[in-house]
């Protein structure tokens, strides 16, 4: 599966990708705000877009909306390490696949991945 990891923080980057590698996924590509994200999901049509919710600029939740409005049927999976109910019903609302808490293990990638 190819996977596009979008996280302000670099070092989550790192880590999101080597856990990534290690479990027989392709990184087909990182940005590190929204807008790198959308120009990234354009160019890379992945199939998959692991997405940070709070970011400089665009939010997660406002390039989700994008990446869903581009593409309907885009898998996007939250990053977050906002776990409330207000929170979980927008980005529901909005179209996420899935929802990964950081901090986050191997475990939590692959629950999330055989949901979609």
């Amino acid at each position: 599966m190819k996977i596009l990891i979008v996280d302000d923080n670099a070092s989550t980057r790192e880590m999101v990708r080597l856990i990534l590698q290690r479990t027989g996924h392709e990184v087909a590509g990182e940005a590190d705000n929204g807008e790198s994200a959308l120009k990234a999901f354009k160019e890379l049509r992945p199939d998959l877009v692991l997405l940070d919710i709070i970011m400089p600029g665009k939010s997660g939740l406002e390039v989700l909306g994008e990446i869903r409005a581009i593409d309907p049927a885009a898998k996007v999976i939250m990053l977050t390490a906002v776990d409330q109910d207000e929170v979980n019903a927008q980005l529901a609302s909005k179209g996420a696949a899935g929802i990964i808490y950081k901090p986050f293990s191997y475990d939590d990638f692959e629950k999330a991945f055989k949901k979609i």
